[in-house]
């Protein structure tokens, strides 16, 4: 079928009440533009409405795309950066709303920073700026920005990126550690939460997947061990003090 058709038919279904996730027709044109299969290499989820994972990242579903960018609220002449590039494909939509040269995106495993700007280039949306770094650390060269969109979960926003918004911008992100939602977050890091959601947590240098040995296990075990403490296993009861209880007689 031609991928113009299967573009139309995954905007609808977002646009359907059943989902409802999305509503501007700014980002319904940008969504129907950009082709997707040039971002993944795999018909059966090109334009289907599911996550995956690839090369160590989770592939967002067109669905969860369209919450995060209608939360941002991104405008022609806003500045934008995206936190986690991923394959490309969200920053190619908000290059369509802002235009190339105003969008900038990082992610810190290198061969996903490759394969996103091949993607990019290949999509005809070269011109948007992709670089290796900390997310949490943001690309302060290119500051400030209007929107910053962060593809990863975090208990707190780093405080580098809300120092890189512009005094009236926006960041979007999700928000929690067991119990996520995805949050709009000012300068002064007031939030607003908007629904829950579930993504993986954001990376930091030793995480990625194509290091030679993963530095991630302080962080699973300690998370571990909070999820084991607070499961009930079956056997727990009140502990009876038999000194103070009165005895049979």
């Amino acid at each position: 079928m031609d991928a113009a058709v299967l573009r139309d038919d995954m905007v609808d279904s977002l646009t359907h009440e059943s989902k409802g996730c999305l509503h501007s027709d700014t980002l319904s044109v940008a969504m129907r533009t950009v082709p997707r299969h040039e971002f993944v290499d795999d018909d059966r989820n090109a334009y289907a409405d599911r996550a995956f994972e690839h090369m160590g990242t989770r592939v967002l579903a067109p669905s969860t795309v369209a919450r995060l960018l209608e939360a941002l609220d991104t405008d022609e002449d806003h500045s934008v950066l995206v936190v986690g590039a991923g394959i490309g494909y969200t920053a190619a939509v908000l290059a369509e709303i802002a235009g190339q040269r105003d969008v900038q995106a990082i992610d810190i495993t290198r061969r996903l920073v490759y394969e996103a700007r091949e993607n990019l280039a290949q999509a005809g949306y070269d011109g948007v700026l992709v670089d290796c770094r900390d997310g949490a650390d943001g690309l302060p060269e290119y500051a400030p920005y209007d929107r910053i969109l962060v593809e990863a979960a975090a208990v707190r926003p780093p405080r580098a990126l809300l120092d890189q918004l512009s005094p009236d911008g926006r960041l979007v992100m999700p928000l929690g550690a067991h119990q996520q939602a995805i949050a709009v977050v000012d300068r002064d890091g007031a939030a607003e939460r908007l629904g829950s959601c579930a993504f993986d947590p954001m990376l930091v240098e030793g995480e990625q997947a194509d290091t030679i040995e993963r530095n991630r296990t302080r962080r699973e075990d300690r998370e571990f061990a909070e999820r084991d403490a607070r499961r009930r296993k079956g056997w727990e009861l009140d502990w009876i003090d038999w000194d103070s209880e009165p005895r049979m007689r």
